[in-house]
């Protein structure tokens, strides 16, 4: 018998199960609508891998579909088994020289074995493995209808979701996301008959509230889109809502010469908030254009879920569209409904507008002090004063307008304690532009106020000028250094302060705009910005510094990798602990650039670099220039020619390194690689005399100071690079 084989008797092949379309869906009050299809999505794909874990699937791949409304979540997946198939489980027992006796009789273990399987010793197999022979049982687990898997891996999917908040109601003990009201489960035409969330299941569920108020029976799993839309008015596919809504929306726009404004949020957003979703025009009084578009733009859709519309020439047109969840037999009492209400917001905010502007911006800033910013690190006026000392460094630097760049760091914030941005917090720094625009404050001030809070997200654009580059720079670097000094450093997905999203802005501004300036000076000076305010309570010793440098340049990999680069290079290039991001880039680029363009040259640095990397791997890791080798301990030529051509060598390597001009670098090391070949060829580097072999460690430790600290050649994949 061949190893890993079992003896055992034949038994006839399992009956193959019918198998089905299953459905479930929980109905509830109404779902939260930014939440809904997420909730959705993860109940679907949660319910459908543990059917097939559970090998409920009859022999396809898992096909389901998730649906989702404002008062359900629904799955739908296809051809589920109605039994599950038996399973066996191999037992193992006592090995067969320990069951049998001599003369071939069973021993005490043998009997022990074959009782607790409930057969005799004769019965059991044989296992063999690489280990010997042993005693088995194959038990065979009988596999257990739909309607006891199913329970189960509901209460596992509803324990998943991702719900912040769970809640109770009534009496109950049950937690879901909203009240739920029923529990629908079908297997094919058949009810699956269990209890779920205090509920028993059936195939009755409710249509939609006005048109199809009650109870709505479904004949079978794969009618459900087709009845309930039909009996009940509700659209169940939550993508084709959405479709429907922007056809409808587009085609209304589209009718009055405009163009929507579809926010993909927005959409997301509506449709989750209809089932049967209607669109309606509607138009506002022509005196609120004088309100900025922002504000308006931001009233129709973050209060009212309307949609915007502008005319051919993208300006604001005094109309919006919005999206009933009913299909009114009134329609246009609806409209006027929708109107009055959104002119007493306009009138709100247009009150708001005229308001603010009685106070200068500058008179404002003072009244920063009552805004929180962390509850260790002061208030937003604290912060300011810091960003505005952190600009001025920054601007200095980069031969900026110093004056400029602090004023519009004192003003970033200032819109903060406005009654516009109380009512509209999204339009923090643009009411902060237009109100500094009206107040006579220079355009790249007022700029500024909007632009340093770009970027606000992934891809999002980002600011233009160096004063708004400056202060967005300095407000991020404050941010960062401050949270790190309080001890708040993100953990795992834990980032309440959004510091990843602060170091990738930082890294996208001095990257995307071309600004060289050194991470570990900045952190300095705004650390030290800290001290002179007199926050003692934080820490913003060295090791924080360099904690929080080592943060925001691990950033760095994932923005570099996602824009194309290579992982083995972004590898490469940080072994030398750069500290300037546009730097960190500079040297990516050189590399690739070598490694794509002259295959030669990097393959004979590449094997440079790890003879030398060999040597040097037990030696401390040290700084040394060429011209402090010892000349009493040279004894080769091939020493002295190796330190001359060094010696010669760098100043213009230093020169190249400090201008970022490392192809230059490359060049040069190329064209030592003779000198350095004769060396290792004439001379044992670990010589018998102490001081002649620390010299030789010296020579190499100054050829990796001159240029493999600019990138560790070892770390690059040759490879992997398509030759060009």
């Amino acid at each position: 018998m061949q190893e890993g084989m079992v003896r055992m008797p034949d038994k006839a092949a399992p009956v193959k199960n019918k198998a089905h379309d299953l459905l479930i869906e929980i109905g509830t009050e109404e779902l939260p609508p930014k939440a809904l299809q997420s909730l959705s999505d993860a109940f679907s794909g949660s319910v459908g891998s543990a059917l097939q874990e559970a090998c409920m699937l009859d022999d396809v791949d898992l096909q389901w579909h998730s649906f989702a409304s404002p008062r359900r979540i629904a799955v739908a997946i296809k051809q589920v088994l109605g039994v599950q198939p038996d399973r066996k489980q191999l037992r193992k027992g006592p090995s067969v020289s320990a069951a049998f006796g001599e003369d071939g009789t069973p021993t005490p273990a043998a009997k022990g074995f074959a009782r607790s399987c409930g057969i005799a010793v004769s019965d059991l197999e044989t296992h063999i493995t690489d280990k010997g022979e042993w005693l088995a049982y194959t038990q065979t687990i009988p596999g257990k209808s739909i309607d006891l898997v199913i329970p189960e891996i509901l209460n596992d999917a509803i324990r998943q979701l991702p719900i912040p908040k769970r809640m109770r109601w009534g009496d109950c003990e049950h937690e879901f996301v909203r009240p739920v009201h029923w529990v629908l489960a079908l297997h094919g035409d058949a009810v699956l008959d269990f209890e779920v969330l205090g509920l028993k299941t059936g195939r009755i569920t409710r249509g939609h509230r006005f048109h199809a108020p009650g109870h709505i029976s479904i004949s079978a799993a794969d009618h459900y889109v087709d009845e309930i839309q039909r009996k009940g008015f509700v659209m169940a596919d939550h993508s084709s809502r959405k479709s429907t809504i922007q056809e409808q929306v587009n085609r209304l726009a589209e009718g009055n010469g405009l163009k929507a404004l579809i926010d993909p949020d927005l959409l997301d957003e509506v449709a989750g908030l209809t089932e049967w979703p209607i669109a309606l025009e509607g138009s506002f009084d022509d005196r609120f254009l004088s309100l900025p578009e922002e504000v308006l733009i931001e009233t129709m859709t973050a209060h009212q879920k309307y949609f915007s519309l502008v005319d051919q020439s993208d300006r604001i047109a005094p109309r919006f569209i919005v999206v009933a969840n009913l299909d009114s037999q009134d329609s246009e009492r609806v409209r006027k409904g929708n109107e009055r209400v959104l002119g007493a917001r306009l009138a709100d905010a247009e009150f708001f507008w005229n308001t603010d502007q009685g106070i200068p911006l500058m008179d404002r800033f003072d009244r920063l002090r009552t805004v929180v910013f962390h509850n260790e690190l002061g208030s937003i006026l604290d912060k300011s004063h810091r960003i505005a000392g952190l600009a001025k460094k920054i601007s200095g630097y980069l031969k900026l307008d110093e004056a400029a760049t602090e004023l519009a760091s004192r003003l970033c914030k200032a819109d903060l304690v406005t009654e516009m941005v109380g009512e509209f917090p999204r339009l923090q720094g643009v009411v902060g532009r237009y109100y500094a625009g009206v107040q006579g404050i220079e355009p790249d001030i007022a700029e500024a106020i909007e632009s340093h809070y770009l970027p606000r997200f992934s891809g999002d654009r980002l600011p233009v000028t160096g004063i708004a580059s400056s202060v967005a720079i300095a407000d991020r670097i404050d941010t960062l250094c401050g949270i790190f000094a309080c001890g708040d450093v993100p953990s795992g997905e834990r980032d309440p302060f959004s510091l990843r999203r602060a170091s990738l802005g930082v890294l996208r501004i001095l990257i995307e705009n071309r600004i060289d300036l050194d991470l570990a000076e900045m952190i300095g000076w705004s650390m030290e910005l800290y001290r002179d305010q007199g926050w003692k309570n934080i820490d913003t010793g060295q090791e924080v510094r360099q904690n929080l440098m080592e943060y925001i340049l691990g950033r760095s990999r994932q923005l570099l990798l996602s824009q194309g680069y290579e992982t083995d290079l972004w590898n490469a290039v940080m072994a030398g602990k750069p500290t300037r991001p546009l730097d960190l880039v500079n040297r990516i680029e050189s590399t690739r650039k070598l490694v794509n363009e002259e295959r030669e040259m990097a393959e004979s640095i590449i094997a440079i670099n790890k003879r030398i990397s060999n040597i040097l791997q037990n030696e401390p890791d040290e700084s040394i220039s060429p011209t402090s080798i010892d000349i009493k301990f040279i004894e080769h030529e091939s020493e002295q020619e190796l330190v001359k051509v060094l010696i010669d060598m760098e100043p213009g390597v230093f020169a190249d390194r400090q201008q970022g001009n490392y192809t230059n670098g490359f060049h040069s090391l190329f064209g030592i690689g003779c000198c350095i070949d004769r060396f290792f060829d004439s001379v044992l580097v670990n010589a018998e005399n102490p001081g002649v072999r620390k010299n030789r460690i010296n020579l190499l430790q100054s050829i990796r100071s001159m240029f493999l600290d600019v990138i560790d050649f070892s770390q690059v994949r040759i490879e992997n690079h398509e030759k060009r």
